[in-house]
């Protein structure tokens, strides 16, 4: 398939290792409501962060598959793991306009900065790659960044202690050695880390701007659907299909508290083995 041969009304295809991408659809569906969605969510194989990078790009390969298969006409990768290490394989193949969320995060990073000090926060797998660092030197070679795992983020969104009090030392002290640095951006490089948003700004030890990358991503999403003439100018009938490849028990709670709407539709996904 083509982009010439693609339409208007085709859906959008999000995946994710789990579901923190579901960040990424509330941005997309908030700035363009009338485009259709389907997101995969990996999560019998969640979290990519402690694999390898070839084992990543298999499973990005398979998913991206599995998206075409479904008929979209652009494909996010809502994982900030499998965009640091599988973009250039997915991009390599298929002919489907494909958008991951580190450069979108880190342009806007580099746009906001005036002190050229930017911090990220992430999963181990992501600060390891150096993914951001690398995308910001590409806009900007006198950048100054300044990587900081934030593992335990992840389990604290999931349990929902958006204002329990653990949530704010854990964040204090996460935060800590980045307050040495001066920095004045901070990029939340976790597609869970959205919803701790309120909870670091009331925790930031100055003025600082947040980059929230699945805000920026929708805006590229918007801007590449345009270039192609692929927005789709009219909803005739709301189409947002979500697929997983384990059906945790949680996954449904965990999806409305994300999407922050009702979220029970969802099918499962079994690989041939």
């Amino acid at each position: 398939m083509t982009v010439a041969s693609l339409t208007p009304d085709q859906p959008i295809g999000v995946f994710d290792s789990g579901i923190g991408g579901l960040t990424v659809v509330k941005e997309i569906k908030r700035l363009l409501p009338n485009e259709n969605l389907i997101y995969f969510g990996d999560t019998g194989r969640v979290p990519y962060g402690n694999k390898s990078k070839s084992t990543i790009i298999d499973y990005s390969l398979q998913i991206t598959r599995f998206l075409e298969s479904k008929g979209v006409k652009l494909v996010v990768i809502a994982c900030n793991t499998a965009t640091a290490h599988a973009l250039d394989a997915v991009r390599k193949s298929t002919s489907l306009p494909v958008i991951g969320v580190v450069d979108p995060g880190a342009r806007a990073a580099a746009e906001k900065t005036k002190s050229k000090r930017v911090g990220v926060i992430g999963t181990v797998g992501t600060i390891n790659s150096k993914a951001y660092e690398k995308a910001l030197h590409k806009l900007s070679a006198d950048l100054e960044v300044f990587g900081q795992a934030a593992p335990l983020f992840v389990p604290l969104v999931e349990e929902g202690w958006f204002t329990h009090p653990a949530t704010s030392l854990i964040i204090r002290e996460y935060l800590k050695p980045l307050e040495n640095h001066r920095i004045d951006t901070l990029v939340l490089g976790c597609t869970h880390y959205p919803l701790l948003k309120t909870a670091i700004d009331r925790e930031l030890f100055s003025s600082i701007t947040l980059i929230d990358s699945g805000e920026e991503v929708a805006k590229d999403v918007r801007t590449v659907l345009a270039k192609h003439h692929l927005l789709n100018p009219a909803k005739r009938t709301e189409s947002y299909r979500y697929f997983v490849s384990d059906l945790n028990f949680r996954f449904k709670e965990l999806g409305r508290m994300f999407l922050d709407e009702p979220f029970d539709q969802v099918t499962l996904v079994e690989w041939p083995s």
